[in-house]
């Protein structure tokens, strides 16, 4: 006999929201990471705060694995519906995500590399 599939709502999803009770919205599908948390790289506190929110555009931004995609299918608890979470709610990054965006490496790189552009244009000028 086929299993039904349980079918979450956004308000449903939201009340997960603690390190010890931690459920995401990756693509249409509710994962429950808790049993994660203390093993994810970057700790558990970057996915509680994927919590309350469509975290499909967090997660594909990090560009995970493979194995790490593969992983997610052991904590799958069923689909979301998408008619169900606020639109303000949808893909909103809050000021302290674009604060810690700044201290990222990602971000010290770009402007390292901006600095050393503007040093080798500034050698070829005046060697010119």
């Amino acid at each position: 006999m086929a299993s039904l599939q349980k079918t979450f709502v956004f308000d449903e999803v939201a009340k997960h929201n603690k390190i010890d009770d931690c459920w995401i919205i990756i693509s249409g599908k509710v994962y429950n990471v808790t049993p994660f948390m203390d093993d994810h790289p970057g700790g558990g506190e970057v996915m509680r705060k994927a919590t309350g929110k469509d975290a499909t555009v967090d997660y594909g931004d990090v560009g995970h694995s493979a194995a790490a995609n593969e992983m997610m299918g052991k904590y799958y608890i069923g689909e979301f519906d998408q008619s169900t979470i606020p639109a303000k709610r949808s893909y909103i990054s809050s000021t302290t995500d674009k604060i810690n965006n700044l201290k990222s490496p990602k971000f010290f790189i770009k402007v390292l590399l901006v600095g050393i552009m503007a040093a080798a244009l500034r050698v070829l000028l005046v060697s010119f």
